[in-house]
């Protein structure tokens, strides 16, 4: 892939419009802050245009964040006897909230590796990962800021989410870019949620489509290998399938409601009926808000099939690279299926393939795979 120099923005406003509040979760801004600090970047970055991003307190920690991996607990019997009689991984790990595209990429890289994620702990986080964090964070907060109010319920949570995705389909149709976009579609019998990491949009053009962008940062100055590459092209494609589903109204909420027993009738929080309120959607019930939200899908284009991976160096965040690539659906048709069959324990979680074991060099979970895990490809990272 040869180098290009990135896209020029879209136009934005000089008048900042007024937009309503945006709801993320404590546990996010924990991540942001851990990120900033391991990062050392600025606090106050120039803002684009001001949309307040609210925070929930109270929300449970997820299952999978369990600290180190711990491996007195081992054993060695295959995977279906020791889980002989215990559910899915998806009943045990993601009953309540759903796979993530995250979940979906992740099996595609190593169904070995998610296996022992889910069984062990994800391992501690590398300084790499912080400082890539923490650049999406400063990006997204050129065009966010933040404050808290309290959660109380599923539906409380739910609604910021659909909140969320008010806030940002409003800023991309006003100014023509927004990011940080969270989305959730049912795929393969089963709920998907997501956060686009950027979308464009023409304001001039009278065919409008939506471009999708998402930005990686490298330790090393030079573009990933194939593998890394296929990986990201896999979560923009799930992003794009679950952009178009809501732009088409594929959204069955009742499933929605009665998949995460979430009671569509609950009375919001005070505080966010009162962020509806000044949004100018005021919604009293979780139903309220998902009308608001399904009306918000219905005025925005299908995605563009030209989908946009672009590489950034972490020492400068110079451009390295981008990667345009075009949309396969029955690729990732095929990626989701087999990612599902994982999740449901339908079969033996796979090796990586052979020609790909230099994955294994930099796998945490190396002390109890039983795969060759010093092959002799060497590394492209």
């Amino acid at each position: 892939m040869t180098e290009s120099p990135a896209p020029p923005r879209p136009p934005t406003s000089s008048n900042a419009t007024k937009i309503p509040q945006e709801i993320i979760s404590e546990e996010e801004m924990a991540l942001i802050d851990a990120a900033f600090v391991a990062a050392q970047l600025p606090r106050n970055p120039s803002c684009i245009q001001s949309i307040t991003r609210t925070l929930l307190g109270g929300t449970a920690p997820d299952i999978e964040d369990s600290g180190r991996v711990d491996w007195s607990d081992w054993d060695s019997r295959p995977l279906k006897k020791r889980n002989r009689g215990i559910d899915s991984f998806l009943h045990r790990f993601r009953r309540e909230r759903g796979l993530s595209v995250t979940d979906i990429i992740a099996t595609e890289w190593c169904e070995k590796q998610m296996e022992f994620f889910l069984l062990f702990g994800k391992p501690e986080i590398t300084n790499a990962m912080k400082v890539g964090r923490a650049r999406h964070v400063e990006l997204e907060q050129e065009v966010t800021k933040s404050e808290k109010v309290p959660v109380k319920s599923n539906e409380d949570i739910w609604a910021q989410k659909f909140l969320n995705f008010i806030v940002g389909a409003n800023q991309l149709i006003f100014d023509g870019l927004t990011r940080e976009l969270p989305v959730v579609g049912f795929v393969e019998g089963i709920w998907i949620i997501g956060k686009i990491d950027e979308i464009r949009l023409p304001l001039t053009d009278s065919e409008r489509y939506a471009t999708l962008v998402d930005t990686k940062t490298r330790v090393h100055p030079r573009l990933p290998s194939e593998p890394q590459r296929r990986n990201g092209r896999l979560q923009m494609m799930c992003y794009k399938y679950l952009w178009d589903s809501l732009v088409d109204d594929k959204f069955p909420a009742e499933n929605l409601f009665n998949y995460f027993s979430v009671n569509p009738h609950y009375i919001l929080s005070p505080e966010i009926r009162e962020n509806t309120r000044k949004s100018g959607f005021a919604s009293e019930t979780l139903n309220d808000l998902v009308g608001y939200f399904r009306n918000s899908c219905r005025r925005l284009p299908r995605a563009n099939n030209l989908l946009i991976l672009r590489y950034e160096s972490q020492e400068d965040q110079s451009l390295l690279g981008e990667d345009p690539f075009a949309y396969d659906s029955e690729w990732l048709t095929d990626q989701i299926k087999s990612s599902v069959e994982f999740w449901l324990n339908k079969r033996e979680a796979r090796y990586t393939p052979t020609e790909e074991r230099w994955k294994c060099k930099f796998c945490k979970y190396t002390k109890v795979c039983t795969v060759n895990s010093t092959p002799d490809a060497s590394s492209p990272s």
